[in-house]
Order: structure tokens, then C-alpha cells, then sequence
């Protein structure tokens, strides 16, 4: 587990979901999600312009089939 702060925070995000209708905490969650899927996006561009970038993203993702991965390996 990470700390007791964290641990406090997932408690208190469980009970503002559990005990509020979802119009008063679906959009933070939106934002949070589009936000990681942001940072991913952003990662694997940045990892794509380092030295062997698209061979690192072909090793994380372990992908075999490389022409069916063109948008994300170019």
C-alpha cells in the first residue's frame, strides 16, 4: 500500500460516490480519466523522439504485428 494519506483519500472519494448522486462526482472522474489517458498519449509521443523509441514502445507493449500498430509506432 502507498501511504495512510492515500489510503484516507480513496476512503473519502468511496463515500462522496457512495453517498452522492453520480451528476456531483462523474465529472472529476471524467476529468481524471481523459486526464491519464492524456498523460500517456503525451509519454509515448515524447518516448517515440528519444534514441530507439519505437523499439521500446514494441517491447512495453510487446506487440508482434507491427503493421497493425502503424498509429501508434509512427
Amino acid at each position: 500500500m502507498r501511504d495512510k494519506t492515500h489510503m484516507e483519500f480513496v476512503e473519502s472519494w468511496a463515500n462522496f460516490v457512495k453517498n452522492n448522486p453520480p451528476s456531483e462526482w462523474k465529472p472529476a472522474l471524467n476529468e481524471f480519466i481523459n486526464a491519464q489517458y492524456d498523460m500517456h498519449a503525451n509519454f509515448i509521443e515524447r518516448l517515440k523522439k528519444t534514441k530507439d523509441g519505437r523499439e521500446k514502445i514494441i517491447k512495453l507493449y510487446n506487440i508482434k504485428n507491427l503493421k497493425g500498430y502503424k498509429k501508434l509506432l509512427n
